[in-house]
Protein backbone atom coordinates (compact mmCIF):
# COMPACT_ATOMS: atom_id res chain seq x y z
CA UNK A 1 0.00 0.00 0.00
CA UNK A 2 1.06 3.59 -0.68
CA UNK A 3 -0.43 6.50 1.37
CA UNK A 4 -0.40 9.83 0.06
CA UNK A 5 -0.68 12.60 1.96
CA UNK A 6 -2.61 16.24 0.59
CA UNK A 7 -1.16 19.44 1.65
CA UNK A 8 -3.96 22.35 0.92
CA UNK A 9 -7.29 21.64 -0.06
CA UNK A 10 -7.98 24.08 -2.26
CA UNK A 11 -8.70 24.12 -6.01
CA UNK A 12 -5.79 22.00 -6.92
CA UNK A 13 -5.87 19.53 -3.79
CA UNK A 14 -9.56 18.94 -3.84
CA UNK A 15 -9.23 17.77 -7.18
CA UNK A 16 -6.15 15.66 -6.32
CA UNK A 17 -8.50 14.20 -3.74
CA UNK A 18 -11.38 13.81 -6.19
CA UNK A 19 -8.87 12.04 -9.08
CA UNK A 20 -7.85 9.60 -6.64
CA UNK A 21 -11.11 8.57 -5.86
CA UNK A 22 -13.26 8.91 -9.14
CA UNK A 23 -10.21 7.06 -11.07
CA UNK A 24 -9.14 4.83 -8.15
CA UNK A 25 -9.62 1.62 -10.18
CA UNK A 26 -8.31 2.70 -13.39
CA UNK A 27 -4.78 3.69 -11.23
CA UNK A 28 -4.88 0.66 -9.47
CA UNK A 29 -4.61 -1.04 -12.85
CA UNK A 30 -1.33 0.98 -13.25
CA UNK A 31 0.69 0.19 -9.61
CA UNK A 32 2.45 -2.31 -8.05
CA UNK A 33 1.04 -1.56 -4.63
CA UNK A 34 -2.62 0.30 -4.45
CA UNK A 35 -2.50 4.15 -4.05
CA UNK A 36 -4.63 5.52 -1.15
CA UNK A 37 -5.41 8.44 0.39
CA UNK A 38 -4.48 8.56 4.20
CA UNK A 39 -4.28 12.40 5.43
CA UNK A 40 -5.69 15.45 4.18
CA UNK A 41 -3.76 18.75 5.93
CA UNK A 42 -5.75 22.15 6.07
CA UNK A 43 -6.40 24.80 8.40
CA UNK A 44 -10.05 24.72 7.75
CA UNK A 45 -12.35 21.70 8.68
CA UNK A 46 -14.69 20.41 5.62
CA UNK A 47 -17.68 18.99 6.88
CA UNK A 48 -19.32 18.64 3.48
CA UNK A 49 -16.71 16.63 1.73
CA UNK A 50 -16.59 13.36 1.18
CA UNK A 51 -12.90 13.03 2.67
CA UNK A 52 -13.99 15.37 5.69
CA UNK A 53 -12.71 12.26 7.80
CA UNK A 54 -9.24 12.88 6.51
CA UNK A 55 -9.02 15.75 7.58
CA UNK A 56 -6.36 17.19 9.92
CA UNK A 57 -4.23 20.07 10.91
CA UNK A 58 -1.11 19.29 12.13
CA UNK A 59 1.76 18.84 9.84
CA UNK A 60 3.93 16.60 11.96
CA UNK A 61 1.06 13.74 12.35
CA UNK A 62 1.66 13.32 8.54
CA UNK A 63 5.61 13.75 8.85
CA UNK A 64 5.84 11.39 11.61
CA UNK A 65 3.64 8.56 10.41
CA UNK A 66 5.69 5.93 8.46
CA UNK A 67 3.02 4.49 6.31
CA UNK A 68 3.02 8.06 4.36
CA UNK A 69 4.43 7.72 1.48
CA UNK A 70 3.91 10.64 -0.60
CA UNK A 71 3.12 14.15 0.00
CA UNK A 72 1.05 16.09 -2.39
CA UNK A 73 1.92 19.99 -1.59
CA UNK A 74 -1.06 22.69 -3.52
CA UNK A 75 0.00 24.91 -0.44
CA UNK A 76 1.82 27.49 -2.80
CA UNK A 77 3.77 30.23 -2.00
CA UNK A 78 7.10 29.45 -1.09
CA UNK A 79 7.07 30.03 3.28
CA UNK A 80 5.44 27.31 4.62
CA UNK A 81 4.74 25.22 1.55
CA UNK A 82 8.86 24.90 1.29
CA UNK A 83 9.49 24.38 5.08
CA UNK A 84 6.81 21.20 4.77
CA UNK A 85 8.59 20.30 1.92
CA UNK A 86 12.09 20.01 3.14
CA UNK A 87 10.64 18.40 6.39
CA UNK A 88 8.70 15.24 4.34
CA UNK A 89 11.82 14.73 2.03
CA UNK A 90 13.77 14.45 5.11
CA UNK A 91 11.53 12.12 6.84
CA UNK A 92 12.05 9.85 3.39
CA UNK A 93 8.87 10.59 1.99
CA UNK A 94 8.67 11.52 -1.63
CA UNK A 95 7.12 15.06 -2.91
CA UNK A 96 4.66 16.06 -5.87
CA UNK A 97 3.89 19.60 -6.42
CA UNK A 98 2.25 22.20 -8.28
CA UNK A 99 4.00 25.33 -6.88
CA UNK A 100 5.72 27.15 -9.48
CA UNK A 101 6.94 29.21 -6.98
CA UNK A 102 8.33 27.28 -5.19
CA UNK A 103 10.08 25.66 -7.90
CA UNK A 104 11.44 28.52 -9.49
CA UNK A 105 12.90 29.86 -6.49
CA UNK A 106 13.76 26.53 -5.06
CA UNK A 107 13.78 23.80 -7.39
CA UNK A 108 17.38 22.81 -6.93
CA UNK A 109 17.93 22.64 -3.39
CA UNK A 110 14.67 20.67 -3.09
CA UNK A 111 16.05 18.52 -5.70
CA UNK A 112 19.58 17.52 -3.92
CA UNK A 113 17.62 17.16 -0.71
CA UNK A 114 15.50 14.26 -2.43
CA UNK A 115 18.58 12.95 -3.63
CA UNK A 116 19.89 12.80 -0.25
CA UNK A 117 17.54 11.09 1.04
CA UNK A 118 16.58 8.65 -1.61
CA UNK A 119 13.44 10.03 -2.34
CA UNK A 120 11.23 12.32 -5.00
CA UNK A 121 10.76 15.52 -5.99
CA UNK A 122 8.19 15.52 -8.85
CA UNK A 123 6.33 18.83 -10.24
CA UNK A 124 5.21 17.81 -13.74
CA UNK A 125 1.52 20.55 -12.73
CA UNK A 126 3.92 23.32 -11.73
CA UNK A 127 4.21 24.48 -15.67
CA UNK A 128 1.36 23.96 -17.65
CA UNK A 129 -1.40 22.48 -15.77
CA UNK A 130 -2.47 19.65 -17.60
CA UNK A 131 -0.05 19.65 -20.18
CA UNK A 132 2.86 17.13 -20.32
CA UNK A 133 5.85 18.94 -20.60
CA UNK A 134 8.70 18.48 -17.78
CA UNK A 135 8.68 14.48 -18.20
CA UNK A 136 8.99 14.89 -22.01
CA UNK A 137 11.80 17.29 -21.51
CA UNK A 138 13.23 15.55 -19.33
CA UNK A 139 12.54 12.01 -20.76
CA UNK A 140 11.13 11.94 -24.84
CA UNK A 141 13.42 15.26 -25.75
CA UNK A 142 16.59 13.75 -23.95
CA UNK A 143 18.44 13.14 -26.77
CA UNK A 144 18.22 16.67 -28.43
CA UNK A 145 20.42 19.17 -27.50
CA UNK A 146 17.33 21.94 -26.34
CA UNK A 147 18.21 25.71 -28.80
CA UNK A 148 15.12 27.41 -27.40
CA UNK A 149 12.12 27.17 -25.61
CA UNK A 150 8.88 29.31 -26.50
CA UNK A 151 5.36 29.64 -25.51
CA UNK A 152 1.96 31.11 -24.08
CA UNK A 153 2.57 30.35 -20.26
CA UNK A 154 -0.62 31.91 -18.68
CA UNK A 155 -3.92 31.38 -19.54
CA UNK A 156 -5.09 34.00 -17.94
CA UNK A 157 -3.01 36.69 -19.66
CA UNK A 158 -4.35 34.56 -22.72
CA UNK A 159 -7.58 34.97 -22.35
CA UNK A 160 -7.60 38.84 -21.89
CA UNK A 161 -5.49 39.14 -25.08
CA UNK A 162 -7.84 37.21 -26.87
CA UNK A 163 -10.97 39.12 -25.93
CA UNK A 164 -9.18 42.05 -26.81
CA UNK A 165 -8.64 40.85 -30.35
CA UNK A 166 -12.02 38.98 -30.81
CA UNK A 167 -14.56 41.18 -29.16
CA UNK A 168 -12.70 44.67 -29.15
CA UNK A 169 -12.41 45.12 -25.10
CA UNK A 170 -10.20 47.36 -23.69
CA UNK A 171 -7.66 45.88 -21.20
CA UNK A 172 -9.38 46.94 -18.05
CA UNK A 173 -13.04 45.16 -19.23
CA UNK A 174 -11.10 42.06 -20.23
CA UNK A 175 -9.56 41.61 -16.80
CA UNK A 176 -13.07 42.32 -15.12
CA UNK A 177 -14.21 40.18 -17.36
CA UNK A 178 -12.04 37.11 -16.61
CA UNK A 179 -12.27 37.44 -13.02
CA UNK A 180 -15.97 37.12 -13.24
CA UNK A 181 -15.49 33.88 -15.04
CA UNK A 182 -13.08 32.71 -12.32
CA UNK A 183 -10.38 33.02 -14.62
CA UNK A 184 -8.29 35.39 -12.90
CA UNK A 185 -8.08 36.52 -9.20
CA UNK A 186 -9.63 39.43 -7.70
CA UNK A 187 -5.60 40.23 -7.37
CA UNK A 188 -4.51 39.21 -10.93
CA UNK A 189 -0.88 40.74 -10.24
CA UNK A 190 1.18 37.85 -10.64
CA UNK A 191 -0.56 37.22 -14.11
CA UNK A 192 -1.13 40.22 -15.91
CA UNK A 193 2.49 41.68 -14.84
CA UNK A 194 4.17 38.42 -16.21
CA UNK A 195 5.51 36.87 -12.58
CA UNK A 196 3.19 33.90 -13.36
CA UNK A 197 4.71 33.36 -16.62
CA UNK A 198 8.13 34.28 -15.69
CA UNK A 199 8.06 31.14 -13.03
CA UNK A 200 7.46 28.79 -15.43
CA UNK A 201 10.12 29.91 -17.84
CA UNK A 202 12.59 29.80 -15.13
CA UNK A 203 11.09 26.06 -14.58
CA UNK A 204 11.61 24.84 -18.25
CA UNK A 205 15.15 26.75 -18.74
CA UNK A 206 16.57 24.95 -15.31
CA UNK A 207 15.39 21.81 -16.32
CA UNK A 208 16.30 21.74 -20.37
CA UNK A 209 19.77 23.57 -19.64
CA UNK A 210 21.17 22.84 -16.70
CA UNK A 211 21.24 24.85 -14.19
CA UNK A 212 19.30 26.77 -12.09
CA UNK A 213 17.43 29.97 -13.55
CA UNK A 214 16.10 32.30 -11.30
CA UNK A 215 12.93 34.94 -11.23
CA UNK A 216 15.06 37.76 -10.50
CA UNK A 217 17.25 36.82 -13.84
CA UNK A 218 14.43 36.81 -16.33
CA UNK A 219 13.81 40.45 -17.26
CA UNK A 220 9.31 40.47 -17.19
CA UNK A 221 7.18 42.68 -19.05
CA UNK A 222 3.23 41.97 -18.53
CA UNK A 223 0.62 43.15 -21.02
CA UNK A 224 -0.85 46.46 -18.89
CA UNK A 225 0.72 48.14 -21.81
CA UNK A 226 -1.64 46.85 -24.62
CA UNK A 227 -4.44 48.46 -26.08
CA UNK A 228 -6.69 47.94 -28.47
CA UNK A 229 -4.81 50.33 -30.76
CA UNK A 230 -1.76 47.68 -30.59
CA UNK A 231 -4.41 45.29 -31.35
CA UNK A 232 -5.85 46.85 -34.39
CA UNK A 233 -1.74 47.53 -35.67
CA UNK A 234 -1.13 43.63 -35.24
CA UNK A 235 -4.26 42.98 -36.90
CA UNK A 236 -3.57 45.14 -39.61
CA UNK A 237 0.27 43.22 -40.71
CA UNK A 238 -1.40 40.07 -40.06
CA UNK A 239 -0.12 39.40 -36.42
CA UNK A 240 -1.81 38.61 -33.22
CA UNK A 241 -0.17 40.24 -29.59
CA UNK A 242 0.49 37.35 -27.05
CA UNK A 243 2.27 37.35 -24.12
CA UNK A 244 5.11 34.70 -24.28
CA UNK A 245 7.95 32.97 -21.86
CA UNK A 246 11.48 32.47 -24.13
CA UNK A 247 14.41 30.70 -22.68
CA UNK A 248 17.39 30.84 -25.40
CA UNK A 249 20.66 28.53 -25.18
CA UNK A 250 23.41 30.56 -26.32
CA UNK A 251 26.04 28.96 -27.99
CA UNK A 252 28.24 29.91 -24.97
CA UNK A 253 26.49 28.22 -22.59
CA UNK A 254 24.67 31.05 -21.29
CA UNK A 255 20.78 31.42 -21.15
CA UNK A 256 18.77 34.07 -22.17
CA UNK A 257 15.44 34.12 -20.57
CA UNK A 258 12.52 36.81 -20.45
CA UNK A 259 8.37 37.38 -20.58
CA UNK A 260 6.99 39.70 -23.14
CA UNK A 261 4.55 40.80 -25.02
CA UNK A 262 5.35 39.95 -28.56
CA UNK A 263 3.84 40.46 -32.15
CA UNK A 264 3.08 36.93 -33.14
CA UNK A 265 2.37 36.15 -37.37
CA UNK A 266 -0.78 34.44 -38.07
CA UNK A 267 0.92 31.65 -39.46
CA UNK A 268 2.59 30.86 -36.38
CA UNK A 269 0.87 27.86 -34.11
CA UNK A 270 1.44 30.39 -31.16
CA UNK A 271 -1.54 32.72 -32.79
CA UNK A 272 -4.16 30.31 -32.82
CA UNK A 273 -3.89 29.10 -29.13
CA UNK A 274 -6.47 31.20 -27.16
CA UNK A 275 -8.74 31.40 -24.32
CA UNK A 276 -7.01 29.87 -21.30
CA UNK A 277 -5.20 27.51 -23.36
CA UNK A 278 -1.28 27.22 -23.09
CA UNK A 279 1.26 26.68 -25.22
CA UNK A 280 4.66 25.49 -24.99
CA UNK A 281 7.13 25.27 -28.45
CA UNK A 282 10.37 23.62 -27.95
CA UNK A 283 13.05 23.66 -30.18
CA UNK A 284 15.81 20.46 -30.51
CA UNK A 285 18.89 20.07 -33.06
CA UNK A 286 17.08 16.85 -34.13
CA UNK A 287 14.07 17.03 -33.84
CA UNK A 288 13.32 20.59 -35.05
CA UNK A 289 9.88 22.23 -33.31
CA UNK A 290 7.18 20.51 -31.19
CA UNK A 291 4.57 21.95 -29.30
CA UNK A 292 2.61 21.41 -26.37
CA UNK A 293 -0.65 21.97 -25.93
CA UNK A 294 -3.80 22.56 -24.16
CA UNK A 295 -5.49 23.52 -20.49
CA UNK A 296 -2.76 25.38 -18.10
CA UNK A 297 -4.80 25.53 -15.28
CA UNK A 298 -8.01 24.57 -14.10
CA UNK A 299 -8.73 22.11 -10.80
CA UNK A 300 -9.14 18.93 -12.80
CA UNK A 301 -6.26 19.02 -15.37
CA UNK A 302 -3.89 20.27 -12.83
CA UNK A 303 -4.62 17.07 -10.72
CA UNK A 304 -4.19 15.09 -13.36
CA UNK A 305 -0.72 15.84 -13.72
CA UNK A 306 -0.27 15.49 -9.76
CA UNK A 307 -1.90 12.41 -9.98
CA UNK A 308 0.15 11.56 -12.63
CA UNK A 309 3.47 12.14 -11.25
CA UNK A 310 1.76 10.51 -8.07
CA UNK A 311 1.86 7.45 -9.78
CA UNK A 312 5.48 7.70 -11.09
CA UNK A 313 6.72 8.61 -7.62
CA UNK A 314 4.59 5.47 -6.45
CA UNK A 315 6.52 3.17 -8.95
CA UNK A 316 9.72 4.50 -8.13
CA UNK A 317 9.76 3.55 -4.58
CA UNK A 318 12.71 1.59 -4.50
CA UNK A 319 14.40 2.26 -7.71
CA UNK A 320 14.27 6.37 -7.83
CA UNK A 321 14.24 7.88 -11.04
CA UNK A 322 15.99 11.29 -10.11
CA UNK A 323 14.72 14.97 -11.93
CA UNK A 324 17.20 18.16 -11.74
CA UNK A 325 19.80 20.22 -12.68
CA UNK A 326 22.83 22.22 -11.63
CA UNK A 327 23.30 24.95 -9.14
CA UNK A 328 22.43 28.50 -10.41
CA UNK A 329 24.65 32.09 -10.50
CA UNK A 330 25.09 35.04 -11.69
CA UNK A 331 27.00 33.69 -14.79
CA UNK A 332 24.36 31.71 -15.69
CA UNK A 333 21.50 33.73 -17.43
CA UNK A 334 22.06 37.00 -19.13
CA UNK A 335 20.05 39.94 -20.25
CA UNK A 336 17.84 39.40 -23.66
CA UNK A 337 19.11 42.82 -25.16
CA UNK A 338 21.74 41.33 -27.42
CA UNK A 339 18.77 39.13 -29.07
CA UNK A 340 17.74 40.71 -32.59
CA UNK A 341 14.19 41.44 -33.31
CA UNK A 342 12.32 42.99 -35.71
CA UNK A 343 10.61 45.42 -33.37
CA UNK A 344 6.84 47.11 -33.17
CA UNK A 345 6.95 50.37 -32.62
CA UNK A 346 3.73 53.00 -31.17
CA UNK A 347 5.06 56.64 -31.71
CA UNK A 348 3.97 60.14 -31.62
CA UNK A 349 6.49 61.04 -34.44
CA UNK A 350 5.79 62.09 -38.36
CA UNK A 351 6.42 59.41 -41.21
CA UNK A 352 9.13 61.30 -41.91
CA UNK A 353 11.37 61.30 -38.68
CA UNK A 354 10.66 57.82 -38.55
CA UNK A 355 11.94 56.87 -42.16
CA UNK A 356 15.13 58.89 -41.27
CA UNK A 357 15.57 56.58 -38.05
CA UNK A 358 14.36 53.73 -39.51
CA UNK A 359 15.33 53.25 -43.51
CA UNK A 360 13.74 50.15 -43.69
CA UNK A 361 10.05 50.54 -41.37
CA UNK A 362 7.17 49.14 -42.94
CA UNK A 363 3.93 51.56 -41.70
CA UNK A 364 0.79 49.89 -40.09
CA UNK A 365 -2.65 51.97 -40.45
CA UNK A 366 -5.84 51.36 -38.27
CA UNK A 367 -8.89 52.96 -38.78
CA UNK A 368 -9.53 56.06 -36.23
CA UNK A 369 -5.91 56.78 -35.10
CA UNK A 370 -5.45 60.29 -34.17
CA UNK A 371 -3.37 62.94 -36.01
CA UNK A 372 0.36 62.33 -34.98
CA UNK A 373 0.10 58.36 -33.91
CA UNK A 374 2.69 56.29 -35.95
CA UNK A 375 3.19 52.90 -35.35
CA UNK A 376 5.84 51.04 -37.66
CA UNK A 377 7.83 47.20 -37.88
CA UNK A 378 11.13 48.38 -37.64
CA UNK A 379 11.86 45.84 -41.11
CA UNK A 380 15.39 44.65 -39.89
CA UNK A 381 15.97 42.96 -36.69
CA UNK A 382 17.88 44.95 -34.19
CA UNK A 383 19.29 44.65 -30.60
CA UNK A 384 17.61 46.74 -27.82
CA UNK A 385 20.47 48.89 -27.66
CA UNK A 386 20.40 49.73 -31.32
CA UNK A 387 16.76 50.07 -31.32
CA UNK A 388 17.08 52.85 -28.40
CA UNK A 389 19.96 55.14 -30.11
CA UNK A 390 17.37 55.09 -33.01
CA UNK A 391 14.36 55.81 -31.31
CA UNK A 392 16.22 58.54 -29.81
CA UNK A 393 14.26 61.76 -30.45
CA UNK A 394 10.86 60.12 -30.88
CA UNK A 395 7.86 60.63 -28.65
CA UNK A 396 7.86 56.58 -28.25
CA UNK A 397 4.59 55.17 -26.79
CA UNK A 398 5.26 51.54 -26.73
CA UNK A 399 7.68 48.54 -28.27
CA UNK A 400 6.99 45.20 -28.58
CA UNK A 401 9.05 42.23 -30.22
CA UNK A 402 8.05 40.22 -33.26
CA UNK A 403 8.40 36.80 -32.75
CA UNK A 404 10.72 35.66 -35.62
Amino acid sequence: MVNVAILGFGVVGSGVAEVLATNGEHIDHKVEDLIRLKYILDVKDFPDSPFADKVIHDFSIIENDPEVNIVVETIGGARVAREFTERALKAGKSVVTSNKELVAEHGYDLLKLAEEHGVSYLFEASVGGGIPIIRPLNQCLAANEITEICGILNGTTNYILTRMIRAGLSFAAALKEAQENGYAEQDPTADIEGHDACRKICILASLAFGRHVYPDQVPTQGITGVTLADVAYAESCGKKIKLLGRAIHRPDGRVCAFVAPHLVDLEDPLSGVEDVFNAITVRGNAIGDVMFYGRGAGKLPTASAVVADVIDAAKHMKTKKYLGWGPGGAEVAVPPAGVESVWYVRANAASDQVRAAFPGAVFLARPGAPEGECAFLTGTALTRGMLDQALCGLDCVCVFRVLD
